[in-house]
């Protein structure tokens, strides 16, 4: 006995002595590594890497831009069979342990003594959450006990829930998703709410090893981790047998889901991420902004379609450019066509296609599209395509399929029938197409990438709200935003200005100007100008109203040489269009000086509304990652009196005057102050004048639209380089230009009436449907007078006469009596032949 005794007490010691030296070993540790490690409350303010997300103004997705897809989400919002899920995989005593699972630790203790290797690691969803937030992923013995006490530091601050969340959150599932919400997105295009058993668990089995374990890269091995899982649920009594039968044997459903945008508005999207880099720098890919601009889908959808559709009817009236490229024989004649064709890349909705077989006979071509497989190209939709020569000519109309295709050639296609479209990670996100038929092959239509650009851009005229906007045919082809980078020629779309100008220096719509022949010698021309308008015609005697209206160019030249140069830059000027680079010479008057296309909205927003500035913005609502507003776009105030005390009251209402607006707070919003910058009575002649533009002189096309509450002005520059139509009611303004990045003529016959109204007309006929008509209130101060046309002075009773609207100042004066006339010796007759200028 006192042998077993003394023995007894010897590993007693023993292992007293064992226990003390590892609480001295670990107290040591603890007393070195303790004051590096991070405070647990940094948790709570750490901001996960969430990308920008940008949004139209009815919630619609337009851009996603950051590396990392994650969308956070609560506990409260993850079904409980979901936690479950990934407690039965990684830590299924979460909710009993302090932080550390001493079991889980044993065991990895016992692999590493038994392999020379860490295996498992025993670490529990606390200690993961500690590891992925805070360290590195060394597999190292020091970054393990690192992690150990901050998961009990973690513990002792933190709720159970509050840790799940954080870890659900952050890890990484494969495929650029972080959290649970992006993985469900991603693999299931479904919110975690509606996930089945089976692909909860499915997910559930990835932060273990996202490759290996990736029902995209490794369905079966994924389909076996799947099924244990599910199996660890049932023995951990989290789900029935019966519930786990039935979800053992569901198929594996992953597909890819990248982040589908729902508005076509790759432009808007750029001018959004530019403006937000600009404010938070590098940031603004991480932080989880949400951005929502002025942009309303449907009429940015609309605005993309009519730019590119009117841009392809310009370029099929000019013919065929030939194929984009050939297939040899031998590579014809293999088996798949599709390497071959990964040289020739998808624009928008047109698709690459190479021609194997030419029917003359029956007019039918088949050809093989990389994402559609063997199609059929029916020769009527090749009929418009006669051999491009120049922008003038084309060759004869083709009376067969031979005439515009040969066996080989590779032309771009556009599909004809309904399609299911399908991306996966292994087509690198291109669209695979089922037929609508099985065993039919699809309808194509022979089709070309447009060489012609264009922009069109819509504001709301009474704030300045981007609306809609379009700086090209194609982003993915060029990334040049023609609606604000572009400087061009406005053309006859400058006139409105000019006679603007007029109205308010005491001219009326009828005040008669000569058009006749003008001859110039003018320094800053350099040369004689002789100048003409674009019928070659001359009218003689005509009223400003009608000069505008039928575009009459020497009118024009005539109404800018007596209104002078510098007066009319300065008015310009008045009106905040820019006037840097505008001629100092005549050939003002035609429009002649550059303007982007965003410049000329403006401009045109500014007649619009009445005569008030308009400043236009994008952005209308920032949020954080919690979904706190963080900006709100100020509200516009149009301001006839008192601009200044409204501007005042509005800066007095920001905290930090120095601040960047998205930093500046305040009990009210901020207000953006609109100063008028023209006489309202001159701006709504105005409007009665731009009208008439479309009732009766070169817009008539836009009469399509139903509606008589539209003005506009359409413009063609000299050859016809840059053709626009501009065109507004009170509350919306629209621009639409068109014409080749390097400046050169669109062909005979192309003016701003046949290649940009069709845009505009298109575009509005949209931003327009179910609205009501919106004329701008007419002003006190106007009169409505009967005229003489041929004279523009008072109609004398039973002569022929028109109405006629005329500021109080400016109308016509009284008819004289008979004897006033005899008096004054053919006062009229003088007075006539003084206002032909």
């Amino acid at each position: 006995m006192s042998h077993l005794l003394r023995t007894s007490r010897l590993f007693a010691w023993l292992f007293l002595t064992g226990l003390s030296v590892a609480v001295i070993v670990t107290s040591g540790f603890y007393l070195y590594l303790r004051p590096g490690l991070p405070a647990v409350d940094r948790l709570l303010d750490i901001k996960l890497q969430t990308p920008l997300r940008v949004y139209s103004k009815d919630m619609r997705l337009i851009a996603e831009f950051g590396e990392k897809r994650r969308a956070p989400i609560t506990i409260e919002q993850i079904p409980t069979i979901q936690l479950q899920a990934f407690m039965a995989a990684e830590d299924s005593r979460f909710y009993e342990h302090f932080g550390v699972d001493i079991k889980g630790l044993a065991r990895a203790a016992i692999e590493l003594v038994s392999t020379g290797e860490i295996q498992s690691g025993g670490s529990t969803i606390t200690m993961q959450v500690a590891k992925n937030y805070f360290l590195s992923r060394d597999r190292t013995f020091i970054r393990k006990f690192n992690e150990i006490l901050l998961a009990l530091q973690i513990e002792r601050e933190l709720d159970k829930d509050r840790i799940l969340e954080l870890y659900l959150n952050k890890i990484y599932l494969g495929n650029r998703a972080y959290g649970i919400a992006a993985a469900a997105q991603v693999y299931y295009d479904k919110p975690v709410a509606q996930l089945s058993l089976a692909q909860m668990a499915m997910l559930a089995g990835l932060p273990k090893a996202p490759s290996a374990y990736n029902p995209l890269a490794n369905p079966e091995r994924a389909m076996i981790r799947r099924n244990w899982i599910l199996g660890r649920m049932k023995e951990l009594g989290y789900i029935t047998p019966d519930a786990y039968e039935l979800a053992v044997s569901a198929p594996l459903t992953a597909t890819y889901n990248s982040t589908d945008t729902e508005v076509d508005a790759d432009y808007v999207a750029e001018m959004a991420r530019y403006e937000m880099v600009q404010r938070y720098g590098e940031q603004a890919y991480t932080d989880g902004y949400t951005v929502i601009l002025t942009v309303d889908s449907e009429k940015q959808q609309a605005a993309t379609e009519a730019l590119r559709d009117g841009l392809e009817a310009y370029d099929r009236r000019h013919g065929f450019r030939g194929p984009i490229g050939q297939i040899d024989p031998e590579t014809l004649a293999g088996s798949d066509l599709s390497e071959a064709m990964r040289n020739y890349p998808q624009v928008e909705s047109l698709l690459p296609a190479v021609v194997t077989s030419v029917n003359d006979k029956t007019g039918e071509v088949r050809v093989h599209a990389r994402t559609l497989g063997q199609v059929i190209m029916p020769f009527e939709t090749m009929i418009w395509a006669s051999r491009y020569k120049t922008e003038d000519f084309t060759g004869p109309e083709p009376e067969k399929p031979s005439d515009v295709v040969a066996v080989g050639d590779v032309v771009y296609v556009r599909a004809e029938t309904p399609t299911k479209q399908e991306t996966t990670p292994e087509t690198n996100g291109e669209a695979l197409q089922e037929d609508a038929e099985p065993g039919e092959p699809a309808l194509v239509s022979l089709a070309q990438v447009p060489r012609v650009e264009g922009a069109l851009i819509s504001l709301d005229a009474q704030t300045g709200a981007i609306q809609a906007l379009s700086g090209g045919y194609s982003f993915s082809q060029s990334k040049y935003n023609r609606a604000v980078q572009a400087q061009r020629q406005p053309g006859s779309t400058f006139k409105p200005f000019l006679y603007l100008s007029a109205l308010e220096s005491g001219m009326t719509p009828a005040t008669i100007y000569n058009d006749a022949p003008i001859v110039l010698d003018d320094a800053e021309l350099q040369s004689t100008w002789r100048p003409q308008n674009s019928s070659g015609q001359f009218y003689g005697p005509t009223r400003l109203r009608e000069a505008l209206y039928s575009s009459r160019n020497l009118v024009s030249i005539r109404l800018l040489r007596d209104l002078g140069i510098e007066n009319t830059l300065d008015y310009l000027r008045q009106l905040e269009i820019p006037v840097d680079n505008m001629p100092s010479n005549l050939s003002l008057a035609l429009g002649s000086g550059l303007l982007s296309p965003m410049e000329l909205a403006r401009g045109m927003a500014v007649i619009a509304n009445g005569g008030y500035d308009v400043e236009p913005y994008l952005i209308e609502t920032i949020k954080n990652v919690r979904g706190e507003v963080i900006y709100q776009a100020p509200e516009t105030v149009l301001c006839d009196q008192n601009c200044n005390e409204i501007a005042e009251k509005a800066e007095a209402n920001e905290t930090s005057p120095g601040a960047k607006p998205a930093e500046r707070t305040g009990n009210t919003p901020q207000v953006r102050v609109m100063r008028r910058l023209a006489d309202e009575r001159s701006v709504y002649i105005l409007h009665s004048m731009m009208r008439d533009v479309i009732r009766l002189g070169t817009g008539r096309r836009a009469l399509a639209l139903g509606r008589d509450d539209v003005a506009g002005k359409t413009g063609t520059t000299n050859e016809q380089k840059d053709t626009w139509f501009a065109g507004f009611n009170h509350d919306i303004a629209t621009t639409a230009w068109v014409g080749f990045d390097q400046p050169a003529p669109l062909g005979r016959g192309e003016f701003g009436a046949s290649t940009a109204l069709p845009v505009w007309l298109d575009y509005m006929e949209v931003a327009l449907e179910g609205e009501p008509p919106s004329f701008m209130p007419r002003p006190n101060g106007i009169v409505n007078i009967r005229i003489n046309p041929e004279t523009g002075q008072r109609a004398r009773p039973g002569e022929d006469g028109m109405f006629e609207i005329f500021r109080e100042e400016d109308a016509p004066p009284p008819l004289q009596t008979e004897e006033e006339i005899d008096n004054n010796g053919r006062a009229g007759e003088d007075d006539l032949s003084r206002r032909i200028f």
